[in-house]
């Protein structure tokens, strides 16, 4: 049976540039792909958000340029604005369709961001 299921990652980044937001998604989505196995056709949608110390440029855009995503759906939101939450923060949610249960997705935390999500880290690793 194919499930749709939803695989998270976020990352941090040292500085709001475009070259950093480029190398970010670059990164993160490609470990993202990487440790679900995941196919291109399998994807349904992807949302990338930021905080609002980020806003150089649109994380969709490199998706599109480096890994080939022209056919995925996505779009491109600013984070929520909470007192206190992690800084320069890029966020991406994936919906794809595979045979795999929940509990075997493997969501992605890359440095700053590993504080997020302590246990699914544990997993991921």
């Amino acid at each position: 049976m194919t499930y749709s299921r939803g695989i998270r990652g976020a990352i941090t980044l040292e500085e709001n540039t475009k070259e950093e937001i480029k190398n970010a998604t670059v990164e993160l989505l490609s470990q993202m792909i990487k440790e679900n196995n995941i196919e291109k056709e399998d994807i349904a949608f992807a949302i990338f958000t930021l905080t609002k110390d980020l806003n150089k440029a649109f994380p969709a855009k490199y998706a599109r340029e480096c890994l080939d995503f022209k056919q995925v759906p996505m779009m491109c939101y600013h984070e929520l604005d909470v007192e206190g939450s992690l800084e320069k923060c890029l966020r991406i949610l994936i919906n794809v369709n595979t045979l795999k249960k929940q509990d075997e997705i493997k969501h992605i935390y890359l440095k700053g961001a590993k504080i997020l999500r302590g246990d699914l880290v544990q997993k991921a690793e």
